[in-house]
């Protein structure tokens, strides 16, 4: 019989990684930090409504464990997850975790739910119904294959050189890959080709911030586009209505 000892003195620490998603503050902390951008220490710590010095442990244990990497800028230290693969992490596990109802009589809190879940940045690409049904579409006109794994086809690459989107080929990142979309359930578009995708629709405006959530609105000129470029509408199968532009305090 192998050796308890033995057992658990090699290979990776996946419970020490468990451990650092154990704690709701820390948890919190990540999903907020899905949208890519960094956070300091008190804008966190008021996300989560714990105190400075509170927020400062947990983010000292996120950053030694590899989960987030800090920056410092004068007397600010802000911190973003690590990279991509940790994002696509966090949203799986996201995924697969039990879902919270928002408070009785909250409107504001079940807002910001819908909104997220109709359209929100996952790290640097597009989720909810906005980024599944893009992946949907773009699967349909055969702009990308799963027959193999997911791949962009010729005609993707063509189609993305239509837009004005020149990938940089790079070691560190696939240009496709699926992420499971955790309101949604179902896989949305990640990888080179996502973030592309993504910057793009707000370089070009199809797309705005609602307030400084991750939850994203379809402009006008984004509603064409979408239409135009990949057959979505409104009352498209791939997507139930579109999230339109609208004041949401933060």
């Amino acid at each position: 019989m192998m050796n308890s000892t033995h057992a658990h003195g090699h290979g990776p620490d996946l419970a020490a990684l468990a451990g650092l998603l154990a704690d709701s503050t820390r948890a919190s902390f990540c999903l907020a930090l899905l949208d890519g951008r960094a956070w300091t220490a008190t804008e966190l710590a008021r996300h989560a409504g714990v105190a400075a010095s509170t927020a400062t442990g947990h983010l000292n244990l996120l950053v030694t464990g590899g989960l987030l990497a800090q920056e410092r800028q004068g007397r600010h230290r802000y911190v973003r997850l690590a990279d991509s693969d940790t994002a696509a992490l966090i949203e799986n596990l996201a995924s697969r975790a039990p879902r919270r109802a928002a408070p009785t009589g909250s409107l504001p809190a079940v807002s910001r739910s819908r909104a997220l879940a109709r359209a929100r940045t996952c790290y640097d690409h597009l989720a909810g119904a906005l980024g599944v049904a893009i992946t949907r579409a773009m699967t349909d006109r055969g702009l990308l294959d799963w027959e193999r794994g997911l791949t962009i086809t010729g005609d993707g690459t063509a189609w993305l050189a239509e837009l004005g989107i020149t990938l940089t080929p790079t070691n560190r990142r696939p240009p496709v890959r699926s992420c499971l979309d955790w309101t949604e359930r179902r896989p949305h578009l990640a990888g080179t080709v996502g973030a592309a995708l993504c910057l793009h629709a707000f370089d070009a405006g199809w797309i705005t911030r609602i307030g400084t959530t991750r939850a994203v609105a379809i402009t006008d000129t984004g509603q064409r586009a979408l239409r135009e470029h990949l057959g979505l509408t409104e009352d498209s199968k791939h997507m139930d209505s579109f999230p339109q532009p609208q004041c949401t305090s933060s």
